[in-house]
């Protein structure tokens, strides 16, 4: 059997990675629900050969190491932004379309990566963070003239944060005395491996730096952890989310003296408290700010936040609530209320943080765990844009829970793609509503109405 399940799973995947357009909307749903019928059936026939998953984990994705990304055209921008820096020119300030459209070809390849964008993308400030950047620059460094060969470089990064998550992963969920091949719901999941693998997204990089910074925090070593959340933050903005979650854990945790009993240094795992939760956020921002330093300017900070704002108030893509909220504003004036919805957004999510911070309890690093899956959950439920990617944190935060939800998400978010099947990349909005009520009656159900989790969710604070 396992035999079977690495040669199904290395041809299911090799035909996805090179034998695939993304248009082909029929073949793709079939290799996607194929590939999940053989994950599902490898971690239930042998989730207990921890080597044998792991030789899996890295074997599956070497099979895309030479395949140009067929789901996505963010790669190309990635490549540009890091041609541009050894160019001397700092990415925040131009857009390609800027050179372009004045007939100047700035970095090599520049009308082919322009092309490969496409217009939507070049026509915008970069907004991807720092160290993101850097992983960019590299690439250029050591393919400045090939775009397969920037993309194995990419590659090669998100592989090995991958492999740490499988390492850290598996440490955090000792420390949590949860069952180990929990990680691999993650790791062997064919949504994580075709997005971030397969089309170079790099939330596996980010995921990887949160994961480290809540193991170490977990061990009491406060200071690394916020320098290594900084890292995850640099990569993507996703994590400022959870910032005020970390309250009560540094007020009222006693993770400390469970630490001490297992025998740790007492003096790395001191009590935490209100003065080192000020010294955490103050490192965050500090590492942050360092990180930002080389590519500051005033027009930096304008592009980068009116970027960064175009996710409010311009994009829409397989969006849930939103889209309710939108037809109502169709029904009473007639128009799309984007521009007005979308400044709601953030107080919502804000007031939601709110909430979990001072009204549930986050003691414990699988409280802490918790809160941060449902704090993504709701801003992702309210958000205007949910690209496939972006649930990859959704589904690593819920291997250290017992909600499936996020699973069950990875799995119906494929339908997303059927936008593509038609020459105008339009969405068919009884797909996106039979993706929602799939993941919303599991949500519901595992949230307010099984008895379990019921309780691990309304852990409320005592007054």
């Amino acid at each position: 059997m396992p035999v079977f399940f690495a040669f199904a799973s290395v041809v299911l995947y090799a035909l996805f990675a090179y034998d695939l357009v993304r248009t082909e909307y029929t073949k793709l749903i079939i290799l996607y629900a194929l590939l999940f019928v053989v994950f599902y059936q490898l971690l239930k026939r042998h989730s207990g050969n921890f080597k044998l998953l792991v030789i899996f984990s890295i074997v599956l994705r070497v099979v895309f190491l030479l395949a140009t990304p067929n789901l996505s055209q963010d790669f190309y921008r990635f490549i540009w932004d890091g041609r541009m820096i050894l160019e001397g020119f700092n990415p925040y300030l131009f857009t390609p379309e800027s050179f372009i459209s004045m007939g100047q070809f700035p970095v090599a390849q520049a009308q082919e990566l322009y092309q490969g964008m496409g217009t939507l993308n070049a026509s915008h400030f970069t907004n991807y963070p720092p160290v993101k950047q850097i992983i960019f620059m590299i690439a250029a460094i050591f393919s400045g003239k090939s775009i397969l060969g920037s993309v194995v470089v990419f590659r090669v990064f998100i592989i090995a944060a991958d492999i740490g998550t499988l390492y850290v992963g598996k440490k955090l969920l000792e420390g949590l005395k949860l069952p180990v091949h929990n990680i691999f719901w993650f790791i062997l999941n064919p949504f994580i491996i075709i997005e971030l693998t397969g089309n170079l997204h790099f939330e596996g990089i980010m995921i990887f730096f949160l994961l480290l910074s809540l193991y170490l925090l977990h061990s009491g070593k406060w200071k690394t952890a916020a320098v290594i959340f900084a890292l995850s933050v640099s990569v993507k903005l996703i994590p400022l989310l959870f910032l005020p979650l970390f309250l009560q854990y540094f007020l009222k945790n006693n993770q400390s003296i469970d630490l001490v009993k297992n025998g740790s240094n007492s003096s790395s795992t001191s009590p935490l408290s209100f003065t080192k939760l000020i010294g955490f956020y103050g490192i965050i921002g500090i590492t942050n700010l360092l990180l930002f330093a080389p590519f500051y300017s005033s027009e930096f900070i304008y592009n980068y936040s009116k970027t960064v704002g175009l996710w409010f108030s311009t994009f829409e893509f397989n969006a849930s609530l939103y889209y309710i909220a939108r037809e109502i504003g169709y029904r009473l004036t007639g128009y799309n209320e984007i521009a007005i919805i979308g400044k709601y957004i953030p107080l919502i999510t804000i007031f939601t943080l709110l909430i979990l911070t001072f009204f549930r309890k986050n003691t414990t690093t699988k409280q802490l765990i918790v809160s941060m899956l449902f704090a993504v959950s709701i801003y992702f439920f309210i958000s205007t844009t949910i690209h496939p990617w972006y649930l990859a944190t959704l589904v690593i935060l819920s291997v250290f829970t017992n909600y499936k939800f996020p699973l069950v998400w990875s799995f119906v978010i494929i339908l997303s793609y059927l936008a593509y099947a038609n020459s105008g990349n339009t969405e068919n909005l009884w797909i996106i509503a039979f993706e929602y009520l799939v993941v919303y009656a599991v949500f519901i159900w595992e949230v307010f109405i099984k008895k379990d989790h019921r309780e691990a969710v309304f852990q409320i604070k005592k007054c």
